[in-house]
């Protein structure tokens, strides 16, 4: 486990800790606050570990942890679904590698073909986020795409960065927090790969808003959504966001905005 891992993980571990309300865990506070967070020696208790090992866990100690003793963790801060995944990816619990993945700039002719074939928004996102692929009603809803460089051809880049698109966005300050969830819990065997240390670092120096966002440290699985944008010639256009992952190119996303009827 890379040192950016181990001190994510242990940090990670301290914010949902504090976060916990004792009062809803039947236990008393702590001197006079009733919101406080659970201690260590609690946490290491109800998790059957010793305190001094979970301590050395929070402070990024270079110690193992099997998946039963993270899991077990989980339980007790109630960690969500997807903050239990992301916990056992910065363990080193997951199927995708933790290895440097190559940046990918263009989408197989075959998963263009597809995007193609859609009379609607469609595009194809990377592992970092990279926008690999898009269909021509998808450069008619965003039309700067195309005169994006790849450098900066990232969702997330684009979403902080690009007064244009922020501006198509009435729920802007919504749709990047859910982005900004949604790509740490997909990040989390990545962390510490030079690629992702210099794409978090970019966008921290560029955004003080996801700066702060990525501070937070929130984590949320992918959900079908509607998304609306206020196109500067169509109006206001209103979709349902859905993410496909092709079998035979599971290292991309395919992202779909379907018209939703009687819009």
């Amino acid at each position: 486990m890379s040192d950016e891992r181990r001190r994510e993980l242990g940090q990670f571990l301290r914010d949902r800790r504090g976060n916990l309300v004792r009062a809803e865990l039947g236990l008393p506070p702590i001197g006079r606050s009733r919101t406080q967070g659970l201690r260590r020696e609690e946490v290491a208790s109800f998790a059957a570990v010793s305190v001094t090992w979970y301590t050395w866990l929070e402070q990024g100690r270079e110690i193992n942890a099997s998946r039963q003793v993270l899991e077990a963790i989980a339980r007790v801060l109630q960690l969500t679904a997807a903050e239990n995944s992301y916990l056992l990816a910065l363990g080193g619990y997951t199927p995708v590698p933790v290895a440097d993945i190559a940046p990918i700039e263009e989408a197989p002719a075959h998963v263009q073909r597809l995007l193609d074939s859609l009379d609607f928004p469609a595009f194809a996102v990377a592992p970092d986020w990279g926008i690999a692929g898009w269909n021509r009603a998808y450069a008619g809803l965003y039309s700067r795409i195309a005169a994006v460089g790849p450098a900066d051809r990232n969702l997330l880049w684009l979403i902080f960065t690009d007064p244009h698109l922020r501006e198509m966005l009435p729920d802007w300050e919504e749709t990047s927090r859910h982005f900004v969830a949604e790509f740490r819990a997909e990040a989390g065997a990545r962390l510490g790969s030079a690629a992702h240390t210099a794409l978090i670092s970019r966008l921290a120096a560029a955004s003080p808003e996801f700066a702060q966002l990525w501070a937070d440290r929130g984590v949320e699985r992918f959900a079908s959504r509607q998304r609306v944008f206020l196109h500067p010639e169509a109006g206001e256009l209103v979709y349902e966001q859905h993410r496909l992952v092709p079998s035979d190119a599971p290292e991309l996303h395919l992202v779909m905005y379907a018209p939703v009827p009687g819009t």
